[in-house]
């Protein structure tokens, strides 16, 4: 009787082992985060309150209905009657796909007031450690900075290490919308630095939508700072894994079947963001006209194709980037897959030579910054490929109507 091997050859072996020990090294040499963990349930208090609402004597729509019911909902309202739903369920208004733009720009202004409030509070609580009354602090101040006179949050929920999103321009009137989708170690308190700004979801939708102003001043923009889905803490196990990629396509998929207007999209999606963004692709609104990665472990496929989206599929790393030294590999659910820098992988690779490591794709000035740039407005003929040889442009129109002149 002939008995058949049925292990993984010892080549697959030797690569699972290369990337167990690359996270486990990286996670026990300072990448990973302390994260808060607590749990404040304001965001399902106030969707179970909008759900039991009433307004002039009829029930409130499902929260959980399409984005095109909501907004013909919202749409059917006075100006006043929008106000006072913000108001009287400031959270779940101001997390609506569906909702005015505008009017989740003040529902969430009225919940981060409520939540400065309550942080404050907690600050000179005496019942918590001093660890606690820290933490409260961090949040307050954070809270206040996105309180500041003309910042637009598009989303914001302060459970456990919180999630939020930002809006840069007029979402409402863009003629070209881009979405920076980040990785790692992002929350509420990592959403702004002042060190190393641009490694930051507010840097770098700043900067990107700075350059995309320079690249094309005619054509009006809005960038989002996209950091509304629970991602990993550092790099361990957790990050080598589709779990909390998985969770953010979903939030990332309602954000972009909410979108107001018609205007083209593209997405860009740093690191453990891409993942995000290749588990999203095969369910993205048509709209989505160009995936952007950069500093990428990989999108959960073997090559671009297997994306199953209709978008120019982008990628670009830094030769000095540590992302390189991960094992490019998927195996029992174990790393992200193929390479998307690799030419079988069949994206467009662009040039990323400044970048200056894996932080450093959205520092002003750099060659990575501006052909990202000119993704998001369109201007394909303007874009830099890694290679001479490399026919990244070839197909695509030199710029579209949103696009350079």
């Amino acid at each position: 009787m002939t008995s058949f091997d049925t292990s993984p050859p010892l080549n697959v072996w030797r690569a699972l082992l290369a990337l167990a020990v690359v996270f486990v090294m990286l996670a026990t040499t300072g990448w990973t985060a302390l994260r808060s963990h607590r749990q404040v349930a304001a965001l399902q208090a106030s969707l179970t309150k909008w759900e039991h609402g009433h307004l002039h004597g009829l029930p409130l729509p499902s929260p959980q209905a399409g984005p095109e019911r909501l907004s013909r909902f919202f749409a059917s309202l006075t100006t006043k009657e929008r106000s006072d739903l913000a108001h009287r369920y400031p959270l779940a208004v101001g997390n609506m796909n569906g909702a005015p733009a505008t009017l989740r720009y003040e529902a969430n202004r009225i919940a981060l007031e409520q939540a400065r409030a309550v942080e404050e509070k907690r600050m000179h609580d005496r019942r918590l450690r001093p660890a606690g009354q820290r933490d409260a602090g961090r949040r307050m101040h954070r809270y206040e900075s996105l309180l500041a006179p003309g910042r637009r949050i598009l989303a914001f929920d302060p459970q456990g290490s919180g999630r939020v999103a930002e809006v840069f321009g007029n979402l409402d009137r863009a003629q070209r919308i881009s979405i920076v989708v980040p990785g790692v170690d992002t929350d509420l308190l990592t959403f702004q630095r002042t060190h190393r700004k641009y490694s930051a979801p507010v840097g770098m939708a700043r900067a990107l939508y700075a350059a995309e102003r320079t690249a094309s001043p005619a054509t009006r923009t809005a960038v989002i700072a996209w950091a509304d889905y629970t991602a990993p803490g550092g790099l361990g196990m957790e990050a080598a894994t589709g779990l909390r990629a998985e969770e953010g396509a979903v939030r990332l998929n309602s954000l972009l079947r909410a979108l107001p207007g018609h205007a083209p999209v593209s997405v860009f999606c740093h690191s453990y963001g891409s993942v995000v963004c290749g588990v999203a692709a095969h369910r993205m609104s048509p709209r989505v006209v160009d995936m952007a990665v950069a500093a990428s472990p990989g999108m959960r496929v073997t090559d671009a194709s297997h994306l199953g989206t209709s978008a120019h599929v982008w990628a670009m790393r830094d030769a000095t980037d540590w992302i390189r030294e991960v094992p490019y590999l998927e195996f029992g659910g174990l790393g992200h897959g193929a390479d998307p820098v690799s030419s079988a992988f069949g994206a467009r690779v662009l040039a990323a030579r400044d970048a200056q490591g894996h932080a450093g794709y959205f520092q002003p000035g750099t060659d990575s910054l501006r052909n990202l740039a000119e993704v998001g407005v369109g201007s394909y003929g303007a874009v830099t490929c890694a290679h001479e040889d490399d026919p990244c442009r070839a197909g695509l129109p030199a710029a579209t109507m949103a696009g350079r002149a």
